[in-house]
């Protein structure tokens, strides 16, 4: 079977003709096909990555289409279309394997896989950062409750390694400054766990009701008074400012595309320091839409202006 590969586009010279190879052809849809996920499921990373410039926008969908469809599989979707435990597990087992297989060929018969491959062999990332990720997911199936040491793995393995892939992105732009890795990174890992762990107070009492998932060590969601609330949002609030100090050593656009993230979850950290613990286990606090457009023009203006000092 032959398929039309034929795209038309106008230049200054007049009408041409460009004829995409099937690879091609295919690798634009997928990344098409991450970009409806990552609009569909998160306005909030949408309205971040609409600062970035168009190859890093496209890279951060990639990242983020794969998260979320794994994500999902562990959160209740696999559950709710009829899968026990076991298939759920034999299901992520097997994205991940067609995630590292596509991460050597370059190629996977799931568009979503096969977008985030072309993004990793781009960008640097590989199964040193998958694979924890793909661990952490695992442990939702199986594991309920976490000590210290198992929630920071999954911490790690659930968040801080999507931060670090997304900075892999940002450090393969034209622009990126040489040097300060380090010191990048780690702010990459302590946002990555200042947004998980905003998302697991806001998820309260889904996790405890409907998943029968307890996150922090020796904490009953019965028993949650404003005493953990309070030291969580501290956590919370530590990782934030430790993030902000990498920002300044990313590429312009990435860096402001970093600053309307941080800004966004430091205004939840901020309604979640206002909501009473009773309420948080009956409600999700949520940023309003005027309010996130008001982040995002303050984070462009803030680091625009700081770039024009320097």
């Amino acid at each position: 079977m032959s398929h039309d590969t034929t795209e038309h586009s106008s230049a200054k010279t007049g009408p041409r003709t460009e004829r995409l190879t099937p690879l091609e052809l295919y690798s634009a849809t997928a990344r098409r096909s991450a970009g409806v996920v990552i609009s569909a499921y998160s306005t909030s990373f949408s309205l971040a990555c609409r600062m970035l410039g168009q190859a890093s926008r496209t890279h951060i969908a990639n990242v983020y289409a794969l998260v979320r469809l794994v994500d999902e599989v562990v959160d209740g979707v696999a559950r709710e279309a009829g899968l026990s435990v076991a298939a759920t597990e034999e299901a992520l087992d097997r994205l991940e394997a067609e995630t590292e297989a596509a991460l050597l060929s370059g190629y996977s018969t799931n568009m979503i896989v096969h977008a985030f491959a072309c993004t990793a062999r781009q960008c640097g990332i590989d199964s040193t950062l998958t694979r924890p990720f793909f661990a952490s997911m695992r442990k939702d199936l199986t594991v309920s409750d976490h000590d210290e040491a198992s929630l920071d793995t999954y911490i790690y393995g659930s968040a801080e390694v999507v931060g670090l892939m997304c900075l892999k992105v940002f450090l393969s732009s034209p622009t990126a400054n040489a040097g300060q890795n380090a010191e990048v990174e780690a702010a990459a890992r302590r946002l990555g766990a200042a947004f998980q762990k905003v998302n697991f107070l806001r998820d309260l009492a889904s996790d405890t009701s409907e998943l029968g998932r307890s996150y922090f060590p020796g904490l009953d969601p019965q028993d949650f008074s404003e005493e953990h609330k309070d030291q969580l949002v501290a956590e919370i609030r530590a990782d934030l400012n430790a993030a902000a100090q990498g920002i300044p050593f990313l590429p312009l656009r990435a860096a402001v595309a970093v600053s309307v993230a941080h800004g966004l979850f430091s205004e939840l950290n901020t309604q979640l320091d206002r909501t009473s613990a009773a309420e948080l286990l009956g409600r999700r606090v949520s940023v309003a839409p005027l309010h996130k457009a008001a982040i995002a023009v303050r984070a462009l203006s803030a680091q625009t202006l700081t770039r024009l000092r320097r």
